[in-house]
């Protein structure tokens, strides 16, 4: 049987890395992309050969990097596309920025990489997911539904965007045999998860953020034959902050 391949992007860090792990402990082939070159210390099989340092900021760029990958499927096939590099601006005190005063180059620069990244690579990569009978996940966000204490007006809505696109590609891609799904993390327990967030983690349900491995796991069952007849859907993995 093939290998399966996976192309990720925003690897290097939290949701990213566990998924990078979990894949390849299963035996996936997975490319990465991120903005950073390739760390020496990450402990996956493929290690630089399989990383393609990118920005999806740069629009030219991106499609550059299509065709990198291309050169990297030795049989034309990609059998998932993970979305999950996104960028959240704050202002220089650290807050959030919000829709009165936030700079529309920001603005622009968050969409680059929150959503039509994520747009460009999948319309970039249609055959090989056809040819693979592949699937798409797209990483949005629980402030893509609600207003958020910390993440800001542009981070929200891109995510938002994200979760309706997520719809549309569903709805485009289903004739040919691509599923399109979205998972909406919380707080995650990563180097980056600040006190204050930990406080709105344990107000939730399950009263703790989650950590990256478990993230990581819902991808793997949008990923695997058990969810055969799902598409076209958002799952919420936040412990319970939405309801």
């Amino acid at each position: 049987m093939d290998r399966k391949i996976m192309l990720l992007t925003g690897a290097s860090r939290g949701i990213g890395h566990a998924t990078v792990k979990r894949f390849s402990a299963a035996g996936w082939r997975v490319l990465t992309c991120s903005r950073q070159p390739f760390d020496p210390r990450c402990p996956w099989p493929g290690g630089a050969e399989d990383h393609i340092q990118i920005d999806l900021s740069d629009a030219a760029a991106t499609l550059r990097a299509i065709e990198v990958v291309r050169g990297k499927l030795p049989k034309g096939k990609l059998h998932a596309l993970v979305n999950n590099a996104a960028i959240s601006p704050k202002s220089e005190e650290g807050t959030r920025l919000n829709t009165l005063e936030t700079d529309l180059r920001i603005w622009a620069q968050v969409f680059n990489v929150n959503f039509f990244g994520p747009l460009v690579l999948a319309r970039g990569l249609r055959d090989e997911l056809v040819a693979a009978e592949g699937m798409i996940v797209n990483v949005t966000s629980m402030a893509g539904s609600r207003v958020h204490p910390f993440a800001g007006s542009a981070y929200a809505t891109s995510k938002a965007a994200l979760a309706a696109l997520t719809r549309e590609m569903a709805n485009d891609f289903g004739p040919l045999g691509v599923r399109v799904n979205a998972i909406a993390p919380g707080e995650v327990n990563t180097a980056r998860l600040t006190s204050e967030a930990q406080g709105l983690a344990r107000a939730a349900p399950l009263g703790r953020a989650a950590e990256p491995d478990e993230v990581a796991s819902v991808i793997e069952f949008l990923c695997a034959a058990g969810s055969s007849y799902v598409t076209g859907t958002e799952i919420e993995v936040n412990g319970g902050q939405h309801v």
